[in-house]
């Protein structure tokens, strides 16, 4: 039978995609007309934000701190480059948010399976030298022409027919419009983690982000144990990797759920994490959903490594909560 052989989870935040410059400089104005929430789930602004930091705020994004925190994360990337490359996949698939790549809200479904054969992410456009935000998202594109990555049909066919039969409401794609291509959540993974070994994939679409449909953190978790079981029925001796691809906190970064949740799934305790506040979960926090998916497909695994650094870079302690993770078999840690 195949076999879930490894789990990983990583940010793909344009944080990654920046320079220190840009981290040091370039989102201290340009968080200041963010849209935020507080602990609450209620929406708050920059300002409301920067009352509520702690004393030490300031401390904590002086260059020196931002550019240690930089580097952990630039030490991290290395680390599951590596991790994803020595599992020696025959197959990688990959749940991320759809944040008006694919769909928008004329048709938002809450869960997409992408079965064509390849995913097509495009060149980079031109932008304004002074555009560092352009700049960076510009990244997780590739530099000279089209790719067309791989991806494996009769993995994905079979993970929809499995959850229909499970009763879950799948949507199924085949093809893109000739103007579409692969969202950030798949293009990051395709340009930092897979580029050199063309790891087929299985795109899974999650709406974490948009009202009023966004699967709530059981039924995540029941998803991704319903994936793990299809994964094992799936004929074959595939080798099958699973990646959450987004997250954590943000777009300020709180660290006491970051906290709370990486250990809820290093001890495998789902209950917790089934118990999640939806309000928590909101803006970029919303993908910590994808995780949670991994948390149900990756019951027999467990968690080997993680890398988790806040990525404050204002004041108002603005940013993301930049997790990296990987788990293995038992036997294997």
């Amino acid at each position: 039978m195949s076999r879930l052989v490894a789990g990983f989870a990583s940010s793909h935040s344009v944080m990654l995609t920046c320079t220190l410059h840009d981290w040091q400089n370039g989102f201290k104005v340009h968080d200041l007309k963010g849209r935020y929430f507080d602990r609450e789930g209620n929406s708050c602004s920059y300002e409301e934000l920067l009352a509520r930091a702690p004393a030490n705020a300031q401390e904590l994004v002086s260059d020196e701190a931002i550019a240690q925190r930089y580097q952990a994360v630039q030490e991290a990337i290395d680390r599951m480059k590596a991790d994803v490359l020595a599992a020696k996949l025959d197959v990688l698939i990959i749940c991320g948010d759809d944040q008006h790549e694919l769909f928008n809200d004329d048709l938002m479904p809450p869960l997409a399976i992408y079965y064509g054969d390849t995913i097509r992410n495009p060149a980079r456009t031109p932008v304004p030298s002074d555009a560092w935000y352009k700049q960076a998202q510009m990244r997780r594109l590739e530099e000279k022409q089209d790719a067309h990555y791989p991806c494996y049909p009769a993995l994905a066919l079979h993970l929809i027919h499995g959850l229909v039969e499970r009763e879950f409401d799948v949507t199924s794609m085949k093809a893109m419009r000739k103007e579409q291509y692969e969202g950030h959540a798949f293009s990051f993974m395709h340009r930092f983690y897979l580029a050199e070994g063309m790891v087929p994939i299985v795109p899974i679409m999650l709406n974490t982000y948009y009202p009023p449909n966004p699967p709530t953190p059981a039924r995540c978790l029941a998803l991704g144990t319903a994936i793990g079981e299809l994964i094992k029925s799936f004929p074959g001796d595939l080798r099958v990797g699973f990646m959450a691809s987004g997250g954590l906190s943000h777009f300020q970064a709180e660290e006491d759920l970051d906290d709370a949740v990486i250990s809820a799934m290093r001890r495998k305790d789902l209950d917790f994490l089934a118990k999640l506040n939806p309000k928590r979960l909101q803006a970029g926090s919303s993908e910590i959903r994808n995780w949670l998916v991994l948390a149900g497909a990756a019951r027999d695994l467990d968690m080997e490594w993680v890398s988790y650094t806040p990525g404050y870079r204002t004041p108002a302690l603005t940013g993301t909560g930049l997790g990296f993770a990987t788990w293995r078999p038992a036997a294997a840690a």
